[in-house]
């Protein structure tokens, strides 16, 4: 009798047959629990990323008037051509390097499928990538999901910022990839120049690749101290080894439009598109037109570090007056707190009180670790309207 057959089995019953799961140590994301717990207690949703304002109206517009247009069939496999040019263009405007339009540079269904996409294109079975905690959700199951093994190397606790020996003792003949993220989520911690120069230092003498989440590269702060986004396309030798990730869902205030690119050099898109072209092959056409037309308007996004630091001060000026600690907001639109005057409970646990008897949501910073590393820190979203942020804060100041 074959297993097919076997009395009681799922071809002979015909139940669900069984999945032996790729990803074991993978659940419910804590950003669907803690939005759904807000939900349930009517909370004020700190907790995950994304604005709760609308867009440019002359953006809807612009993509609006492609679809009147009839842009609505498939558009190239690598973006339309118009779209990768004005991208080309704001590259080499603000970190001096020209990427070529048709063969550099891929528009994506947002930066997390850009992320998966270049580790499926270059990580093999057995092959190391390191990650640099606390991360990205993403970054982890990516690279298992190609067969990789995750080498986990801590940011400095309490600073966050980037330790290089230990980033430097991570690589082995194995080491495939890293992945940087700056600025950094959850962090807020922008890299420094002399923190690209470090990197740049170590990967030369290697066959290591670097994919760099740039997601939030209009989102630095405090330019007059000197601080300003340092892209790995400004350093010659991270940009000849960087797929370099990027969002206009996170620039534009769209982020369900999902919708990225990915700029890296020619051989290196080859192996990329190859992935691309059958894990989502294209892009919804009359939104990259849209953009296309939006990207004229240079304003939207050089104005923008004011108009989140605004934000950021707004919201630091109020928690002043609570008990919580303020870690430094470097970039992003996050906000990290020290809750060890506020509460004897872990981050998660804090986290979930805070929102059901204090009506606010915020994420335990222990999520982005793998081992749940807890040092009674939590972050906070300031991309919300002024009045969310006084409610909120309205609330936290009963604490």
């Amino acid at each position: 009798m074959t297993p097919a057959t076997i009395p009681g089995t799922s071809a002979q019953t015909g139940g669900t047959p069984q999945v032996k799961t790729k990803l074991p140590a993978v659940g419910t994301t804590i950003f669907t629990v803690m939005s759904g717990l807000a939900a349930e207690h009517h909370a004020v949703n700190l907790g995950q990323g994304f604005p709760d304002f609308d867009c440019d109206p002359s953006l809807i517009d612009a993509v609006t008037q492609a679809m009147k247009q009839g842009l609505n069939q498939y558009p190239p496999m690598t973006g339309v051509p118009v779209l990768r040019e004005a991208i080309s263009s704001k590259i080499a405007a603000l970190h001096g390097r020209h990427y070529d339009a048709d063969s550099e540079i891929t528009v994506t269904a947002g930066a997390t499928q850009g992320i998966i996409t270049a580790i499926l294109a270059v990580v093999h079975a057995g092959d190391e990538v390191i990650v640099l905690e606390p991360c990205y959700d993403s970054y982890a199951p990516n690279i298992e999901l190609a067969g990789g093994f995750v080498v986990r190397v801590p940011l400095t606790p309490g600073t966050f910022r980037p330790d290089f020996d230990r980033i430097a003792g991570a690589i082995t003949p194995k080491t495939r990839a890293i992945i940087v993220n700056s600025p950094h989520n959850p962090s807020a911690t922008v890299w420094s120049a002399a923190d690209m120069l470090r990197l740049q230092e170590i990967l030369t003498p290697t066959e290591v690749l670097l994919i760099s989440d740039e997601v939030y590269e209009h989102m630095v702060f405090d330019a007059d101290t000197g601080r300003a986004h340092c892209s790995a396309a400004r350093f010659p030798g991270l940009a000849a080894r960087a797929f370099i990730v990027s969002s206009f869902g996170k620039t534009y205030h769209v982020t369900g439009w999902k919708i990225g690119y990915v700029a890296a050099p020619a051989s290196l898109s080859a192996e990329f598109r190859k992935v691309h072209q059958f894990n989502v092959f294209t892009v919804n056409t009359p939104m990259q037109y849209g953009l296309a037309a939006f990207m004229d308007k240079r304003s939207a996004y050089l104005e923008l570090p004011a108009f989140y630091q605004r934000k950021r001060d707004l919201f630091r000026e109020g928690l002043a007056g609570t008990r919580f600690g303020l870690l430094p907001s470097e970039g992003s639109y996050f906000q990290c707190v020290d809750i060890s005057r506020v509460s004897d409970l872990g981050e998660a646990d804090f986290c979930k009180w805070l929102t059901a008897d204090f009506g606010v949501a915020a994420i335990p910073l222990s999520a982005f670790y793998a081992d749940g590393c807890d040092q009674r820190v939590v972050r906070f979203c300031f991309a919300k309207k002024d009045e969310t942020l006084r409610a909120a804060l309205a609330c936290l100041a009963k604490l």
